[in-house]
């Protein structure tokens, strides 16, 4: 058994066929970690958490996920959300001690881009869905959060904006730093861009492509055929 549990959390605002594929590729990259999901939704996949119709919000994100931590017994944890692919060796890293991982390596793919384009900003952020890190190091970053900020109403702007990855926007909402480490996979992650994305209203289809771009990668295949996942029925 793997000392890594993958904890997939999801809003359940995609379509059932889109979350379908992006499930079939998420266990065919997990090898033997346990699967948590944590949704909104019940769900019959990997040992499922549902919280019932909490709503969309940054803070729902970190309260599912911290859910779906205290509910695993591995050392470690990675994230895994519903959008997005993960390359087949993204959840054999282990972070180092006391370090929140996050895999640089990471392609977007917008849904509404003509012709379809695999894309990624120099330096790439990091992100959430990205992240490996040890579990109890996990909780403590949140509880330590939720516990300076225990009520919704308390996480208005700027809390609610600066809620964000463990490393990066600590010294704005007045908790601890935490330290962070890089890595890459020999293959990208792929993370799409859609209409039920949450921030998507931010911009919409003004979002701009990322620097660095393609129509095809190895193991991925063509940007046409990666967006098809979100449009087309399971077979």
């Amino acid at each position: 058994m793997s000392d890594l549990t993958v904890i997939y959390y999801t809003a359940n605002k995609i379509s059932a066929h889109f979350a379908a594929h992006t499930m079939r590729y998420l266990l065919a990259s997990i090898g033997d970690s346990p699967l948590i999901t944590v949704s909104q939704v019940p769900m019959t996949f990997g040992e499922n958490i549902c919280v019932g119709d909490i709503g969309v919000s940054t803070r729902n994100i970190y309260r599912q996920a911290l859910l779906g931590a205290r509910r695993a017994t591995t050392t470690y944890i990675g994230m895994a959300e519903d959008d997005t692919l993960y390359a087949p060796t993204h959840f054999q890293y282990r972070s180092n001690s006391g370090l929140f991982a996050y895999n640089r390596n990471t392609q977007s793919i917008f849904t509404w881009t003509h012709p379809a384009t695999f894309s990624h900003k120099v330096p790439p952020r990091r992100n959430f869905c990205n992240l490996i890190c040890e579990r109890a190091l996990f909780i403590e970053a949140m509880d330590e959060r939720f516990a300076k900020y225990p009520r919704d109403e308390d996480c208005q702007q700027p809390v609610e904006r600066y809620w964000g990855e463990p490393g990066r926007l600590e010294r704005n909402i007045g908790v601890t730093v935490r330290p962070t480490e890089d890595f890459t996979t020999d293959i990208p992650n792929v993370q799409f861009a859609h209409p039920e994305a949450f921030g998507f209203g931010h911009l919409g289809t003004r979002r701009k492509l990322g620097e660095v771009r393609a129509t095809e990668l190895p193991h991925w295949g063509t940007a046409a055929d990666m967006v098809a996942l979100y449009g087309a029925p399971v077979v």
